[in-house]
């Protein structure tokens, strides 16, 4: 299965990042959608899409992205929320979330830099895509994407232009 990974797109879902994204199976977006639900329904109509709510989402959008999910794809148990931290530097619910679920893969979105790392405490693969949206602090708009299979994740491809 081939992945996209996005985050804090803050509105904007601009057609380099559709370029980028074109070849994937499904999109997975860790939170701070902006623009509500329009714009989720804007990437679903694009890809399937699995994601999560942001700290700067409506409250309307929860409903169908919630704060956190755990789901399977390929065999590999994945934990997405958007404020998650990072090997020994987690938030404290997610890293509850982390030793309830067991991933292999935690994906989380936030702090507006890209980050890929095994934690090896965990055993899991630690990903964030960094912010592909204008609005933030980052200097680079950057996205993922990978294919996912029963090994785990490979064929790794970050996406990073200037703002």
């Amino acid at each position: 299965m081939y992945i996209g990974l996005i985050s804090d797109t803050h509105g904007v879902f601009t057609d380099d990042i559709r370029e980028f994204l074109s070849p994937v199976d499904e999109i997975w977006h860790a939170g701070d959608f902006g623009g509500g639900l329009s714009l989720a329904w804007e990437i679903s109509q694009f890809k399937p899409l699995v994601g999560v709510c942001g700290n700067a989402d409506e409250y309307n959008l929860r409903y169908d992205y919630p704060p956190y999910r755990f789901f399977e794809r390929e065999g590999q148990g994945i934990l997405m929320t958007h404020i998650g931290g990072y090997p020994r530097h987690y938030n404290v619910a997610a890293e509850q979330l982390i030793r309830q679920c067991r991933p292999t893969i935690f994906v989380c979105g936030h702090s507006h830099i890209l980050r890929v790392m095994h934690d090896d405490f965990y055993d899991m693969m630690v990903l964030n895509p960094g912010a592909c949206g204008q609005q933030g602090f980052h200097l680079s708009r950057t996205a993922l994407r990978f294919r996912l299979d029963k090994d785990g994740l490979h064929d790794l491809e970050v996406y990073d232009i200037p703002r």
